[in-house]
């Protein structure tokens, strides 16, 4: 069994029965990342939970006025390129 957070077997076990939305990183990565970190992150996010649908890409929880705006565009920029299904695992 996986931990809290362990987004491939969260996917493994629950990826038929339910959709995920968030996991993109608000904690280190928003805040804190450059926006090629959040573009990898975004697309580390995408490539677990994406293939076979049930997922909507967004922030684990609300964006705080501590991210910068660059990274908010980034993780815009990085979901129009890589959010469109079908997403191949």
């Amino acid at each position: 069994a996986g931990r809290i957070g362990d987004l491939p077997e969260l996917k493994k076990r629950f990826g038929q029965q339910l959709t995920f939305c968030g996991a993109v990183d608000t904690h280190h990565v928003l805040p804190n990342g450059t926006p090629a970190e959040v573009r990898d992150e975004v697309k580390r996010v995408i490539d677990v939970l994406g293939p076979g649908g049930g997922y909507m890409v967004a922030s684990v929880h609300t964006i705080m006025q501590d991210v910068p705006a660059e990274n908010i565009l980034a993780m815009v920029d990085a979901v129009e390129a890589l959010g469109r299904y079908p997403i191949k695992g």
